[in-house]
């Protein structure tokens, strides 16, 4: 598997937008601890979580060629299932339901940052630490607030046995822990 060093310049060489590489590294935290509380492997799904979306700004977002590109990408460099994750982090390109344990923790992992950063904006000193996770959930709730980030992504984490209060709880103390990275 790619080393983590390996893989932050190989994300540094498709990914231009500053604040694509906060989201990929506010979702590699944010997986680590997933992956710690599961028992999983923390740099297996650690990376998947920093590489995710490697091909966004090469695919523009297309939601058919978004995951599938990358799995290309990164095809030898991560284990089949992390490649696997990666592209069902995105079920709109394969047509697919999400199934496993790490698909289920990518989904709802990297979209729950999306909804993290948002609540943290609406604070005075938009600083992360600031947030609380009773703001999370009760913004869940709030279909208009961050009408992008899908909620039932998000929800997914109740199928990998975490309720949504100890889920966004886990999320924004891992998030937190790199709020110098994400600059909040």
């Amino acid at each position: 598997m790619i080393s983590h060093e390996n893989a932050l310049k190989l994300l540094h060489q498709h990914i231009q937008s500053a604040q694509m590489i906060k989201h990929t590294l506010a979702s590699e935290a944010v997986l680590r601890s997933i992956a710690l509380k599961l028992n999983e492997n923390q740099e297996e799904w650690g990376i998947a979580g920093l590489l995710h979306d490697i091909d966004v700004e090469l695919t523009h977002a297309d939601p058919l060629k978004h995951g599938p590109y990358a799995a290309v990408m990164l095809e030898g460099l991560l284990t089949a299932e992390a490649i696997d994750a990666i592209v069902m982090h995105n079920e709109m390109a394969t047509g697919k339901e999400r199934t496993t344990v790490f698909q289920h923790a990518l989904a709802a992992g990297e979209t729950i940052t999306g909804l993290i950063m948002a609540t943290a904006m609406v604070y005075p000193d938009k600083k992360l630490s600031s947030v609380k996770t009773k703001s999370i959930t009760k913004r869940m709730k709030e279909k208009a607030f961050a009408a992008s980030v899908k909620r039932e992504n998000i929800l997914e984490c109740e199928l990998i046995g975490i309720p949504i209060h100890d889920f966004a709880e886990l999320s924004l103390i891992a998030m937190q822990q790199i709020s110098d990275e994400l600059g909040f």
